[in-house]
């Protein structure tokens, strides 16, 4: 069975690497490449290919935001490649989702392909297991207390409590948490999956606030309502998701 591969990693050596090791298979066909991000959103839904080669860290969209814009059930069978996300190795692991760990060792990435192509014959549909790894690294990424924020060449750590809102700012995320403001290259969609929906909920498409930190809700422009926080900042409710906050807060419209 021909299986139509792409490969997504933002490491041009990486991709390099991957695609020697296919070479020597008749059965693999890689169809493309990509660094990431949106370019690789847009290969997956128009090349389809049968087998991905997914790089869990990446800038713009790392591995499981690339999922979630796809959907799960949508994709193909994923191999996800990694250099040392060790918990989401044990998640993939538990969920019968193989793993190359970089640099690839050759024997190892041979029984990668055993492992697919078993699959691929058998017809097994990959949607449960691809949905329950997601969403078991997804959950250590949420709940594990502290979010990690690369700042140059330091790593800090800033408790989720911590922070009283956020914003988007091109294709990064503003945290707001006090007097401190910290950068994440992380889109909308990736963090609202990582915070806990009792605490944060989201007001804007550009918008997320600690539902602790809400002081009131008031009339605004035109009909429309702003959140006031409790240091007095106003943030506008958009209307499509001040339905949601209210149910939330259980007040009447």
């Amino acid at each position: 069975m021909t299986l139509r591969t792409l490969i997504v990693d933002d490491e041009p050596l990486a991709r390099e690497g991957i695609r020697s090791l296919l070479s020597d298979d008749p059965d693999v066909i890689v169809i493309g490449e990509s660094g990431g991000g949106w370019d690789a959103v847009n290969k997956i839904r128009e090349l389809q290919p049968d087998l991905l080669f997914l790089d869990v860290q990446m800038p713009e969209l790392d591995g499981f935001d690339i999922i979630g814009e796809i959907g799960c059930d949508r994709f193909p069978a994923i191999v996800f490649v990694t250099a040392y996300d060790e918990y989401a190795l044990r998640a993939f692991e538990v969920n019968a989702i193989d793993y190359v760990l970089k640099p690839p060792d050759p024997d190892r990435f041979a029984e990668t392909l055993k492992r697919v192509r078993t699959r691929a014959a058998d017809q097994i549909d990959l949607k449960d297991q691809i949905t329950k790894a997601v969403n078991d690294v997804v959950s250590k990424r949420a709940f594990s207390g502290r979010l990690m924020i690369r700042d140059g060449g330091r790593l800090l750590f800033v408790r989720y409590e911590d922070v009283d809102w956020i914003e988007a700012a091109g294709n990064y995320l503003r945290l707001h948490a006090g007097a401190k403001q910290y950068l994440v290259r992380e889109t909308m969609a990736a963090m609202v999956s990582r915070l806990d929906a009792a605490s944060f909920i989201r007001i804007h498409r550009s918008t997320i606030v600690n539902v602790d930190r809400i002081k009131e809700i008031k009339p605004w422009f035109r009909g429309g309502h702003a959140v006031v926080l409790q240091d007095g900042k106003e943030l506008p409710l958009s209307r499509t998701y001040r339905e949601k906050l209210f149910r939330e807060l259980n007040l009447s419209d």
